[in-house]
């Protein structure tokens, strides 16, 4: 009689999460409030499997606090660039003990990778798609990597490029939410006021939209919030948003 046939280990190399996911999953989300969703989805299918990443700039309280009031455990990552405000690091450190949250992650740019490709810490001057790779989306997708999904604070009304944003999209296999997406600059400011949160430092100034200190501007009155980012340069996003939008370009 013949040996069993050996059961082989099968890996299954598929992505979480594909495009038809994201708009099975727009569909089934529209029209909920985004507390609400957030709240089915982070003590349902994603628990565990779902990080929160936020730049801790203008507007990140809104959100921060809503994933603080369902699970202050679910992790929050941020990437410390190396050129950011001081304000930016003091407010990250405010508004997370504010909040409670358990589980922030800081990551910062490979220091070799730094030697090799930005050793004067200047590369954002000549090349700042350059910087934003080596700085922001190489740490990020490091952070993101144990997870299946994350969170997003992109708004359709910062900027022409984001109108059309869905509340659902795929980024690399994984499934990246944007709850806000459809808010208000006039919500957004209620919410703060309604939970007594504290605002950025820079915001008062000018700064709508705040990222890295030497790309970043004051916003002129009528501009779109995120124009005093890379002024000067034809570009709009660091490289962590590639755009699914139909008839859209990937945003690097």
């Amino acid at each position: 009689m013949g040996e069993p046939a050996r059961a082989l280990d099968v890996m299954d190399v598929a992505p979480p999460f594909t495009t038809a996911d994201a708009a099975a999953m727009q569909i089934r989300f529209a029209g909920v409030p985004a507390a609400d969703m957030l709240r089915a989805l982070l003590t349902g299918e994603l628990a565990g499997r779902i990080a929160s990443v936020s730049s801790y700039g203008a507007e990140s309280a809104v959100l921060l606090h809503m994933v603080a009031s369902i699970d202050k455990d679910v992790p929050v990552v941020f990437t410390n660039t190396q050129k950011m405000f001081g304000e930016t690091l003091a407010y990250r450190d405010e508004l997370s003990e504010k909040l409670g949250l358990t589980d922030l992650r800081v990551f910062r740019p490979d220091p070799r990778m730094l030697g090799l490709k930005d050793a004067t810490g200047m590369r954002w001057s000549y090349d700042p798609d350059g910087c934003c790779e080596i700085r922001k989306v190489e740490p990020l997708r490091r952070a993101l990597a144990p997870f299946d999904a994350w969170i997003s604070g992109r708004k359709g009304f910062q900027a022409g490029t984001r109108t059309a944003l869905p509340r659902f999209e795929e980024d690399e296999g994984r499934l990246k939410l944007n709850p806000l997406a459809d808010w208000s600059k006039s919500q957004l400011d209620a919410y703060f006021e309604e939970h007594d949160l504290p605002r950025h430092p820079l915001e008062a100034q000018g700064y709508l939209s705040i990222g890295c200190a030497p790309c970043t501007s004051k916003v002129k009155p009528g501009e779109d919030p995120r124009a005093g980012r890379w002024r000067g340069w034809d570009k709009v996003e660091c490289g962590i948003h590639v755009s699914t939008l139909p008839g859209d370009d990937p945003a690097f």
